[in-house]
Order: structure tokens, then C-alpha cells, then sequence
């Protein structure tokens, strides 16, 4: 194997106990791999596909220069040495019509049409002649991968129902979806780390963590860090683990809740400044990568990130991201990938893919109720298919010959056609699995979930050989097929075992894992998934039950399946008569199951002052009477807190500083603006106080387990206001005096836990109701939700509801609301001055300690100004008019379905990406967030709803005063949205802070 990795590592790095990879260049310490396995997709090995320095994407940016080991960036870089080798590998397009070869990589293949590449290599066929198992969705949609030679043996095709993208990229090595040799994938890993860790050098590389993206990477990422070396792991999860704080989460683009979590046992492993290397499967769009770049950055800065992934797909609209990524946040930002390429859809891809999903699922189905022995693609439950195995989905081509066409020759796996001419009889109906303890060594995670160390990684290799040789003793005599099949996020342990095993025995050893994601299965060697097991979730998970899939395991001759689990995930539903066991041995004579204890890190103890602090109230703090509310905060009046806009937004783009460290300097309104205000005011007083009865009856309706009970706690400030009017409304109509706190919440810090527990030390947590002024995108309901999660979990006290009660839902992220119309709430056109002279709130570790209550400022010198009062009493005064028709909304929405549909997320990840900005975080929807946009941040546009009137005059002022256009828009389902400059320095904006064009 030509240019194979020799960076002359040796002990230390250990693939394995030290084997080398086919071509005896050195991995580890010492021994040759000797199982014979090629790198590719069981067979040849590609070209671009080597594990090997210097070939795919060796790009990078950062600071004003170029990483990645010389090799540049750009589309005209891709496929160069990113180690400095001069490496040219033939690139190409594969399409139905095979591999038709063109120049090199990178020589701007994303603009090459198929017929500018070169001929067809013939027929379906990749190298050699096989079948390239994207060939079948190429042919009926025109689907194109173009890039490296090696792509396709790496990359296969499927699809799936999916809104955004019917066609999925399926790795052959990756050994999620496709049983692959262990040594293969885990090689494939082992050899980016080392080239990570060339790229870094020694000292750099012993400073850095390793990350990888639950379910897909977790194992990739492991064996990255293994190649590395020197570098402890982690791996995001969507398990939450009791007693284990969350240091961090993220959200995939795609979803409004957070799916990936953080949940190192040691809290310091993210926070030292070495370079973080995140790994994924693939690198197309980027968002998800940088978007977790962005959450952690703004937590726990450094000034080097790494990111790897097996291939670099990105568009060419995508290239240039990275490198305005990385001069946005003000660091260096390599990307290191095993080969590279991009994917060309014809238009019209979308609906044609969804059209034929739906095709082979009505044609699955009917052939299920005819008895033929297809199964649906998305059943509701296991159906018998193919010679009457239970739970296998298999879908040959309508009104073709299903066994003609799974049995054809050049099968991307010939083994697995010979066995399909001969299967093996599977167990017995009723066998249990035969189990294997493994003796786990004690104290060794299972996996990266809490972090997994150099040390760990260590007693774990002294370990493997006796777990695997157990495995081996167990295996029936005779078994020539072998798959380990891992868990879902469990890949790292199953893929070391597997790896292990090939040593010990003659038998072909394949790995691959467990998988949430539902995809269409087809029958065809062209097509990528074959073959698909459905069975339930078997691990209590977080999110409620589901079904889970194993692909290509059903029809593929295995004479045994090991089965590797947590022991969190053995449950009576593995055991189940519809469970992953049974769909297995269905399908082979031998089941093998091994559980590997699932980690869980020793719960600290830590003491905590016994009494907190009681709340403050005014005059003494705010300008409120003190029986309207009493806030949990620490007074920082004192302080020396604020900064002017521009540095503000500087350091907190640049990940220099988190929004909640500083306050901005406290706008003063002109003249004319308070008169928009007293205006506003007048108009909408009658509005607000329908909706203060409208959302306070609500609650009183459905959340109070006893007449009076609710205990008022507003989010501080915004909702502070509306709580305050709430319990105003309570007294009015019911003569209730409701207790009615103030607490902290941080986007990205979550709620002030010590203001929880002084709230559960005084009052019965089911009676409180969290309050706030008004929904944007949601990201505070969703920040709540996450926060108590959290809270329950450190300190063992339940019974807060996450639901917030606001006045005004326009995203529809909540059902406690006064109403989801967008329109002017005063109080939102000032700051403190009306909102009882205090700041908004502040977190900064040198001023709140670890048993405070977050940090708040009271502007007593702005006396003179205030309105707090005022707008409470406008608004109250208007309560004995609204009383009708508060009922009758009430009524009306008591008998609703009030679900949120979470409308105003989906438009700002459109308008996020329409207008370029790729960052959720800085599109500010709605009156009020749009207000505070102008107010407090550099202002880069407003976009307002053709037609919107008097909801805006304010935001018009305020935006011809701080020289910020104002563009209407005519589908926008907010009155108005304020977007904040994307790509801000005082040298883009000029020093005043009036946002320019970009």
C-alpha cells in the first residue's frame, strides 16, 4: 500500500498490542495486522480511501493563516497531502454508470459536469469491477458522488423519509450500518488520530481532548484519540445519567430540542485551553460541527480546534465556511479527513427520493398483506419476511424476482452470496442466548461518556485479549462468519473486542452496531442497506420508547452474533419475544450476549451553606412595592459592570466572553422615543391586560393542585413585569395574594440553581409556575427544561415544572399563554426603567460564587425616568373591562390543543441560513427580541412584516438612530425580526456600532 502512515510512532499509541497495518508500516509497537482484511469495503482498497498521511482533506484555517500541514484550502486542496506528502489521487464521479475517472482530486470537481469526467468504467461496476453500492439510488435519481477514486468504496447510498434530504450517505467503514472488519474501522480511525497528532506535535497533542458525536462517531472518535495517543476522550450522549451534571449541550440543525449532551466526570476536561478535536462520520454542511464550536467556545475558549471526519463532502458554496468560521471566532480551525468529495443532485432529487420511499414502502406493504414475504420499510410491527424470519425488512424491486436479485453475482460482499446459497438454520424458537462474561476490568468506562483516558485506554488493551479469548471459547465449533454487534452509542468496546477477536480465530469477523435511524431497505447489490431488523428500544431511553434497526445483518450467513451491550440496556425488552435476541436468532444459529457494566462516576458530596439568603425586595432593591415581588439575586449595584455595545459584542462573537459577564451601558430614550413609549402604552394597555387575565386564569385553571397554591417565580427581568401583573390580576378577580419571585436564567448557564433551592426549602416545588414576558425562538423554554433536568439530577429534589407561562407565544413554543400574536409589548421598548430599575442579569465566576445567587444591578440614579409603576398601573387599571372577554378566550382555549408546534424555530433556521448567517443565536425573532437587538447588540438588519403599523413605529426610530436598514418582508410569521451583525469587529462596523453592508 503506496504513501501508508509511517509517522514513527510506536509504543505508546498501541493499534491494538502494536500491529501495523498490511503495508508493515508501524502503528503501535510492534506486530503486523494478520488477519488479512483489506481496507476497503471488505475487499480492495481505493486509492483516496487508504488510511494514510496526507490523503483527503488536509485543510484549514484560522488567524490569518492556512493549517492542516501545508496542504491549503479550498476546493483546489482537496485530495493533497495534509502531512506535507506530494500525493495525487485520480478523481472522478460516481454515478450509476460506475467510476468514470477524471484529473486529481480537488480539481474542482463540484464544478465538473459527468460528461466533462470521462467514460464510463463499465456497467454498474466500481474498482474491479464490482458493484458500487450507490449505484441503485444513483440510477433512478441521478445522484452523483464526485471526488476521490476511493470515495465510493468508502461511501454507499440509501434512502430514507426525510423532509430535508431522502438520499443518506452510507460508510463502509464507519461499522454502524455495513458489518465491516473491526481492524478496518478501527484502522481507519487510528490512522487520522495519528495524523491529528502529527498535525499538533507532541506538546499540543497531550493537551488536547478528543470529541465525538453520539450515535455515529462515538467510536470513531475513540480510536481517533487512540491514535493520538496522548489525548483523553469524550463523547457526547443522549442518555442523561443520574448524578452526573451536564458541562455542555448542543442541538442538531435539524431539531428544536437538545439531543446531544455533555456529561464529563471530571468537569475541568473541557475547560483547559488545549485544541479540541471534534470528530464526525462525515463533514458536508458543517453545521452541526460548528454550531458545537460556537456552544463550547462561548463557554470554555481556546484557541485551536481540529476537526476530523472520514470524508469531506461540503458543497462548493460550503468551502469557504471554515475559514470565515474561524476568523469569526478568532481561532485556528483544521480540518483532517481520510478522502473527499461532494455529492450532485439533479433538481427535483428531493421529491423524486420521497416519491420512491414511498413507493417501496406501499410496496413492502402489499406485499406483506398478499403473504408474499417483503415486509414494510416502517412497520408497525415486525412482520414475518423471506422463508419466515421474523422482523426482516427486505425490499426487492416491484415485480421483479426478490431471490434472483439477492442472490446475484458481484455482491459487494462475496461471502455473504455464498452463504445467502447456503444459509445456516437458525436456533431453535425460544433458545435463550448463551451469555459470556467478559470480567470487565473494574473501574474501566464502557465507553467516552463520562471521558476516557490515556490511562483507561491502557489497562483496557492488558485486558482485551483474555475478554476476547472468552468470546472465542464460546463460539460454535465450526463458525466460519462472526459479527460483534455493538449498541448504539456503545461502539467503542464492542469495535476493541472485535478487533481482538480476529486475532484469536480463523472465522471472518465482522463489527457493526444497533442504530436509532429508520432507512429504507432494498435488496439489490447496488443498494447500500440490504437487509433490516426492527425491534424496540431496549434502554429506557430519555425520549420514550422506539423501534431500532439493525442493518445487513438479516441474509448475511452469519454463523453467530455477538451481541455487546451496556448493562443499562439489559433489560427484559432485549429478552423480549419481539426483541433485538429474537430478531437475531431468527436469522443465525448462534446468539452470544456480553454486557459490559455501564459506568457511572461516584456522586460527590458537597456541602451547602444551610440557609441561603432571603429575597430582596424594594425600595431597598427595585423600585417595586415589596409585597409585588421578592428577587433571588445578589445586589452587584456596586460594580463596575458595563461595556460599551461594540466591545460587548466583539468579545461575545469572538467567544472572548459570555453575554451574561457584562451589562450593556443602560439606554437613555430621547424625547421623542419616550413619547413612542407613553403611545404605545395607551394603545395597547386594553391588549396586555386581556392577556395578563388570559394566561393568569390559565394557570390558576390547569396548574394550581389546590386553590391559591401558585407560587408566581418570573424569569428575571423581561418577566418580572408580566409576574407582577399576574399576581396583580389574581387579587383583582380573586382576591388571591400569590407569592411571586424573581430568579436568574443564562442562555447556555441555565437557571440559578441556589435560587431553586431556596425556593424547595420554602415552598412545595408542584405549586411554582415560571413566568416570562414573551417567546422568540424558544431557546429560553428549551434552556428551563434542560436546567431542571439537571437540577433533579445534582440534587435529588423534584417536582418543578419547566413550563413557562409567558404573555406572549408568537413561536409557539409553550401552552401557557396570554396570546401567540406578535405584537408591541411596552415594556419591551426600555431596560430597567421599566422593569423596576434593574439591570438584566450577571454571571461571572470572580462575582458570583459557587453557593450565590446570580448578580443584578439597581440604577437607583435613574429615579428620574422610571415608568416600572406606571406601565403596572396602565395595564391594571384596564382589568375590569377585560373580564368578559378574558372568559371567553379562556373557555375556548381550555378546549384546545395548544401543543406547541415550535413554528418560530423552523422560521429562524430558514432565515439563518437564507440570509447566510448559519447561527440560530444571532436571529433575535419578534418585537421584543427585536427591541432588545437595537437596544443592546450591533443591529446588522430588521426584517418587518409588509404591512406591520404602529407595532414598529419604536423599532423604526430606534433603527434609523443606529443607522440599521429595515427591509419588509412579506412571508414572516413574526410582526418583526432583528438580526444581529454575523460577522462582527469594530473594523466592519466602525466604532460607533452602526452595522454596515457585508
Amino acid at each position: 500500500m503506496d504513501n501508508a502512515v509511517n509517522d514513527g510512532t510506536e509504543a505508546g499509541t498501541g493499534f491494538g498490542t502494536g500491529d501495523r497495518l498490511e503495508t508493515g508500516d508501524r502503528l503501535g509497537a510492534g506486530d503486523r495486522l494478520e488477519t488479512g482484511d483489506r481496507l476497503g469495503a471488505g475487499d480492495r482498497p481505493g486509492t483516496g480511501a487508504r488510511p494514510k498521511a496526507g490523503v483527503g482533506s488536509g485543510t484549514g484555517s484560522g488567524a490569518g493563516s492556512v493549517a492542516g500541514g501545508g496542504s491549503g484550502t479550498g476546493s483546489g486542496a482537496r485530495g493533497e497531502s495534509g502531512a506535507g506528502n506530494d500525493v495525487r489521487v485520480r478523481a472522478g464521479v460516481w454515478s450509476g454508470a460506475g467510476f468514470r475517472p477524471g484529473t486529481r482530486a480537488g480539481a474542482e470537481a463540484g464544478a465538473r459536469s459527468a460528461a466533462d469526467a470521462g467514460g464510463p468504467s463499465g456497467g454498474r461496476g466500481g474498482a474491479d469491477g464490482e458493484v458500487w453500492s450507490g449505484s441503485w439510488v444513483a440510477e433512478r435519481l441521478g445522484v452523483e458522488l464526485l471526488g476521490d477514486e476511493g470515495l465510493g468504496e468508502l461511501l454507499g447510498l440509501a434512502l430514507r423519509r426525510n423532509p430535508k434530504r431522502a438520499h443518506l450517505l452510507v460508510s463502509n467503514v464507519l461499522g454502524k450500518h455495513v458489518p465491516q472488519s473491526p481492524a478496518v474501522v478501527y484502522g481507519y480511525g487510528f490512522a487520522l488520530g495519528l495524523r491529528v497528532r502529527a498535525l499538533l506535535g507532541e506538546d499540543e497533542a497531550r493537551r488536547a481532548v478528543v470529541l465525538g458525536y453520539a450515535e455515529t462517531a462515538t467510536g470513531l472518535g475513540h480510536s481517533v484519540a487512540d491514535g493520538v495517543g496522548l489525548a483523553p476522550c469524550l463523547h457526547s450522549t443522549r442518555r442523561p445519567v443520574d448524578g452526573v451534571a451536564r458541562a455542555g449541550g448542543f442541538e442538531e440543525s435539524h431539531s428544536h430540542a437538545t439531543s446531544h449532551l455533555l456529561l464529563p466526570e471530571n468537569p475541568d476536561l473541557l475547560a483547559d485551553d488545549g485544541p479540541l478535536v471534534l470528530v464526525d462520520d462525515e463533514f458536508s454542511t458543517g453545521n452541526t460541527v460548528l454550531n458545537t464550536i460556537r456552544d463550547l467556545h462561548e463557554r470554555y475558549p481556546r484557541g485551536r480546534y481540529v476537526i476530523v471526519a472520514l470524508v469531506d463532502m461540503r458543497s462548493a458554496a460550503d468551502l469557504g465556511r471554515l475559514e470565515d468560521f474561524a476568523r469569526e471566532i478568532g481561532a485556528r480551525v483544521d480540518l483532517v479527513t481520510a478522502a473527499s468529495g461532494t455529492v450532485r443532485l439533479p433538481e427535483g432529487v428531493l421529491e423524486k427520493g420521497q416519491a420512491l420511499v414511498t413507493r417501496y414502502e406501499s410496496a413492502g406493504r402489499a406485499d406483506a398483506s398478499a403473504g408474499t414475504g417483503a415486509g414494510p420499510a416502517e412497520p408497525a410491527a415486525p412482520v414475518e419476511s423471506g422463508g419466515g424470519s421474523v422482523g426482516q425488512a427486505v425490499f426487492a424491486e416491484p415485480g421483479a424476482d426478490a431471490a434472483a436479485q439477492s442472490g446475484s453475482a458481484g455482491s459487494a460482499d462475496p461471502g455473504r452470496a455464498a452463504h445467502k446459497a447456503a444459509p445456516s438454520v437458525p436456533a431453535a424458537p425460544g433458545m435463550p442466548p448463551l451469555r459470556v462474561e467478559l470480567e470487565w476490568p473494574v473501574g474501566i468506562p464502557d465507553g467516552g461518556r463520562h471521558g476516557f483516558t490515556p490511562e483507561h485506554r491502557g489497562r483496557l488493551e492488558q485486558a482485551l485479549p483474555a475478554m476476547a479469548g472468552r468470546i472465542a471459547d464460546a463460539l460454535p465449533d465450526g463458525a466460519r462468519r462472526v459479527l460483534v454487534l455493538g449498541f448504539e452509542e456503545l461502539m467503542y468496546a464492542p469495535l476493541r473486542l472485535g478487533v481482538a477477536l480476529e486475532k484469536l480465530t480463523d472465522a471472518e469477523v465482522r463489527y457493526s452496531t444497533t442504530t436509532r435511524s429508520p432507512v429504507l431497505a432494498v435488496d439489490d447489490p447496488g443498494y447500500a442497506i440490504r437487509t433490516r431488523l426492527v425491534f424496540p428500544a431496549h434502554d429506557n431511553p430519555a425520549d420514550g420508547p422506539g423501534e431500532r434497526y439493525a442493518y445487513n445483518v438479516a441474509g448475511a450467513g452469519f454463523d453467530a452474533v455477538v451481541a455487546v451491550v451496556d448493562s443499562a440496556a439489559d433489560t427484559p425488552e432485549l429478552h423480549a419475544p419481539d426483541g433485538l435476541l429474537a430478531r437475531l436468532a431468527a436469522h443465525t444459529p448462534s446468539v452470544l450476549l456480553a454486557v459490559v457494566p455501564s459506568y457511572v462516576p461516584a456522586r460527590p458530596s458537597t456541602e451547602r451553606p444551610s440557609m441561603l439568603p432571603e429575597p430582596l425586595r424594594g425600595p431597598d432593591f427595585s423600585s417595586y412595592a415589596p409585597d409585588e415581588v421578592g428577587w433571588l439575586l445578589q445586589d452587584l449595584s456596586d460594580t463596575r459592570l458595563e461595556a460599551p455595545t461594540e466591545e460587548r459584542e466583539e468579545a461575545i462573537q469572538s467567544g472572548g466572553a459570555h453575554y451574561a459577564e457584562s451589562l450593556p451601558v443602560e439606554y437613555q430614550p430621547s424625547p421623542q422615543y419616550q413619547e413612542l413609549f407613553h403611545s404605545a402604552l395607551a394603545a395597547s394597555a386594553t391588549r396586555i391586560a386581556q392577556a395578563v387575565g388570559v394566561v393568569t386564569e390559565t394557570v390558576l385553571a390547569e396548574r394550581s393542585p389546590r386553590p391559591g397554591g401558585v407560587v408566581l417565580v418570573s424569569l428575571a427581568r423581561a418577566g418580572t413585569p408580566v409576574g407582577v401583573l399576574m399576581r396583580r390580576w389574581a387579587q383583582h378577580r380573586h382576591g388571591l395574594d400569590l407569592p411571586h419571585y424573581a430568579v436568574s436564567i443564562v442562555r447556555g448557564r441555565g437557571i440559578d440553581a441556589n435560587a431553586l433551592r431556596w425556593l424547595a426549602a420554602h415552598h412545595d416545588p408542584a405549586d411554582v409556575v415560571f413566568v416570562d414576558g414573551w417567546t422568540g425562538k424558544g431557546a429560553i423554554t428549551r434552556e428551563l427544561a434542560q436546567a431542571i433536568e439537571e437540577f433533579e439530577t445534582s440534587d435529588g429534589i423534584t417536582g418543578f415544572d419547566p413550563e413557562i407561562a409567558v404573555l406572549a407565544d408568537p413561536g409557539s413554543c409553550v401552552r401557557t399563554y396570554g396570546t401567540r400574536e406578535d405584537f408591541l409589548i411596552p415594556s419591551a421598548c426600555l431596560n430597567s426603567t421599566v422593569s423596576g430599575l434593574i439591570s438584566r442579569t450577571v454571571l461571572r465566576a470572580d462575582l458570583v460564587g459557587e453557593h450565590d445567587y446570580h448578580g443584578a444591578k439597581f440604577y437607583r440614579e435613574l429615579a428620574g425616568t422610571d415608568v416600572s409603576v406606571a406601565f403596572l398601573d396602565a395595564v391594571s387599571a384596564r382589568f375590569g373591562e377585560v373580564e368578559d372577554a378574558v372568559d371567553h378566550q379562556v373557555k375556548e382555549l381550555l378546549s384546545t390543543d395548544r401543543t406547541p408546534t415550535w413554528v418560530g424555530w423552523a422560521a429562524v433556521e430558514r432565515i439563518s441560513e437564507e440570509y447566510g448567517i448559519h447561527d440560530v443565536n444571532l436571529v433575535k425573532p419578534g418585537v421584543g427580541e427585536a427591541t432588545r437587538v437595537l437596544l443592546r447588540r450591533v443591529p446588522w438588519k430588521i426584517l418587518a412584516r409588509a404591512g406591520a403599523g404602529a407595532d414598529l413605529d419604536h423599532v423604526r426610530l430606534l433603527a434609523e438612530q443606529r443607522g440599521v436598514p429595515v427591509e419588509e418582508v412579506a412571508e414572516l410569521p413574526y410582526t418583526c425580526v432583528g438580526l444581529i451583525h454575523p460577522k462582527y469587529t469594530r473594523g466592519a462596523t466602525g466604532a460607533d456600532g452602526k452595522a454596515v453592508t457585508v
